[in-house]
């Protein structure tokens, strides 16, 4: 199982096959340079003043970076994978419902990015070259590239983000660098208060729509050779690029006052930046959709053949896409989300206070058939999030650290009981 074409989903990834930690921190950071980030950036800046927009970015990133080292410690610690990490924390029958999550909300996401892929691509193809295409044929393509890419594994989404984050970071560069040379059309917000998003409603927007990736970051962190690489790639995508990213696309929106973030990067004469984000940017996040899906369902359903699964589930997530039935799931996959952030508070408490030898033992050894206790605590984190999701409960205002942190918080205390009560009973049967 140690051949290139295994990406050890089961198992830790042997010393051979481990990396410097820069290698992994350009896949995270090429994650970071994808549209959706920009256009978080843009939705945050454009009902936010500049000042308040930057500090919710910063912090909001730096809770990311936290977070990010938190778990891609973890995985560079154990070199494995956050379904692995799963199983050992869960049990193996009780991972199986949370990879189950996992998965059908990572393939999700896959069909969504590429319908989003495809719909951007068509209208700069019309805009900037005048050209169109049949939107299944684009879909097709994307769905086609992103599982061969996925196929080849860590070796190939390593090479594929070593060769476009440069790209990208030129890019942006010129983004701010031409935003920064225009005159200002005007402030978007004045006179116009009531729209405003709250600092901690703004720092809600930055944390949840990446927080998914920095729970499921082990995936990519379990091949770095010393395990504090993670910590720097932690930071370097979330803290450093990610907040360069959000800060450049909501300051280049709110100087042409435009929310719509290919419209500004036209207007700017940055059309062939606009392609280079929508298809190198997708190309990687999607890729990493489909690759943590797979480890997903591999850590739950071990017989599989990993190329094959791949190709069956990039076909799935295509034939969502081309179906468009994506359009009635979205709100399935917003909740899904959240409700699968608290596992990475349980697996941290686990790791961190509770049974770290647990993680360092021989799987079939280490990994138990079911965890009451660890279900109880994410149950209370998903609950919390479903409630602070739905305005009913606020704790810090974004629903999704909410979670994670009631979900570790009563792990830790349910463990700790759970300890106490088996030394009282060692003790009155050794009495």
């Amino acid at each position: 199982m140690s051949d290139d074409s295994q990406e050890f989903a089961t198992e830790p990834v042997p010393a051979g096959h481990r990396v410097g930690w820069i290698r992994v921190a350009l896949i995270s950071a090429m994650v970071g340079f994808s549209l959706p980030t920009f256009v978080a950036g843009v939705e945050v800046f454009q009902v936010t003043p500049n000042d308040r927009a930057t500090a919710a970015v910063l912090m909001g990133c730096a809770m990311l970076a936290f977070i990010g080292a938190v778990t891609g410690s973890i995985g560079a610690r154990t070199h494995l994978s956050s379904y692995m990490l799963a199983r050992i924390a869960f049990g193996v029958k009780g991972a199986a419902v949370v990879n189950l999550a996992f998965a059908v909300s990572l393939l999700g996401w896959f069909g969504v990015n590429i319908d989003l892929f495809s719909a951007a691509l068509l209208r700069l193809m019309n805009d900037v070259l005048g050209v169109s295409a049949a939107p299944w044929l684009v879909e097709l393509f994307a769905g086609t590239v992103m599982t061969i890419t996925t196929i080849y594994g860590f070796q190939a989404i390593n090479r594929l983000s070593m060769l476009l984050v440069p790209v990208m970071m030129v890019v942006t560069a010129l983004l701010i660098n031409t935003a920064l040379g225009m005159e200002p059309l005007g402030e978007i917000l004045s006179g116009n208060d009531a729209g405003e998003l709250s600092f901690g409603d703004a720092m809600s927007s930055v944390v949840g729509g990446v927080i998914v990736g920095a729970v499921i970051l082990p995936d990519i962190t379990r091949f770095i050779a010393r395990w504090q690489g993670a910590i720097f790639t932690a930071l370097l995508s979330y803290l450093i690029v990610n907040s360069i990213v959000m800060t450049s696309g909501g300051i280049a929106a709110d100087v042409l006052m435009n929310d719509d973030f290919l419209d500004v990067m036209i207007v700017m004469g940055l059309g062939w930046g606009a392609f280079a984000i929508i298809i190198a940017g997708s190309w990687v996040l999607n890729t990493l959709n489909l690759y943590s899906t797979t480890l997903s369902v591999e850590a739950t359903i071990p017989r599989l053949e990993n190329r094959l699964s791949i190709v069956v589930l990039g076909v799935i997530g295509t034939g969502a896409a081309f179906l468009n039935i994506l359009d009635y799931f979205l709100t399935f996959l917003f909740y899904l989300a959240i409700v699968f952030v608290p596992v990475a508070g349980v697996i941290a408490v686990d790791y961190l206070f509770a049974r770290r030898s647990a993680f360092h033992e021989e799987l079939e050894s280490a990994q138990r058939d079911f965890s009451p206790l660890a279900l109880a605590a994410w149950a209370g984190g998903a609950a919390v999030a479903l409630l602070g999701s739905a305005g009913m409960l606020r704790l810090s205002g974004i629903a999704a650290l909410d979670a994670m942190l009631i979900s570790a918080l009563a792990y830790a205390v349910l463990s700790r009981f759970d300890r106490q009560n088996a030394a009282s009973s060692e003790e009155a049967g050794n009495g």
